[in-house]
């Protein structure tokens, strides 16, 4: 995987280099300071992934339009302090792939990377509540700006909407996939978000129709619960 880093703050690119470099195995093909900077960079050595703060001085939600218009085919994560939701909504439509705040947890940043490495949308949940309280849905922000896409659900995603289905409690999940509640809630309201369902139930339905948990399993363990 190989990344750019583009925030200004040098505080902010050491901490997610070291982060990155201790957890996943990727290649930081270079770091920028500004727009310009990123743009060159991009030009000059290409890239899988950029992991940017379009809010930080010297950048703005132009460059975000720059990148999803000549380089389609890297994906951008977004990386910022606490934003409205009508710059959030921007930021959708000018090319970002995911979005996380930098005040997430650790493990749910490593979570983002790895998901928006592989082409999916990763939100974390204060970003989607933020949309969610202006009353828009994340797909229907990415329909108004593109053509209709499939529906992707990760691997993880899959693993997740099987527990759910089980019925077992973000904290049972968190303990058998080593991750934290909170990542767990993250990925719970992204699947949601995806599938456009507003409870479990819409979840275990999902999982039923999709074969990914039989109906006879499930029916079997809702009666030995009663």
């Amino acid at each position: 995987m190989r990344l750019i880093l583009a925030d200004s703050n040098d505080l902010i690119r050491v901490g997610i280099r070291s982060i990155l470099n201790s957890e996943l195995n990727v290649e930081i093909i270079g770091e920028a300071r500004s727009s310009v900077e990123l743009l060159e960079m991009v030009r000059t050595f290409g890239a899988d992934a950029i992991i940017v703060d379009y809010s930080a001085p010297g950048f703005d939600l132009d460059v975000l339009e720059a990148l999803k218009s000549d380089y389609p085919d890297i994906y951008v994560l977004a990386i910022t302090p606490q934003q409205s939701a009508q710059m959030l909504i921007d930021a959708l439509r000018s090319g970002i792939t995911s979005y996380v705040k930098k005040d997430c947890s650790i493990p749910e940043i490593i979570e983002a990377v790895k998901e928006t490495a592989q082409g999916n949308k990763f939100f974390c949940g204060q970003i989607l509540e933020t949309i969610q309280e202006a009353n828009l849905d994340v797909d229907d922000i990415y329909n108004d700006a593109f053509n209709c896409e499939a529906v992707i659900i990760s691997k993880r995603e899959c693993e997740i909407i099987v527990m759910i289905a089980e019925g077992h409690t973000n904290t049972e999940i968190a303990d058998k996939l080593f991750l934290s509640s909170h990542t767990i809630n993250t990925h719970r309201k992204n699947i949601m978000s995806k599938l456009g369902v507003k409870n479990t139930a819409g979840v275990v339905m999902y999982a039923v129709k999709t074969n990914l948990i039989s109906p006879n399993k499930f029916l079997f363990n809702v009666e030995k619960s009663v």
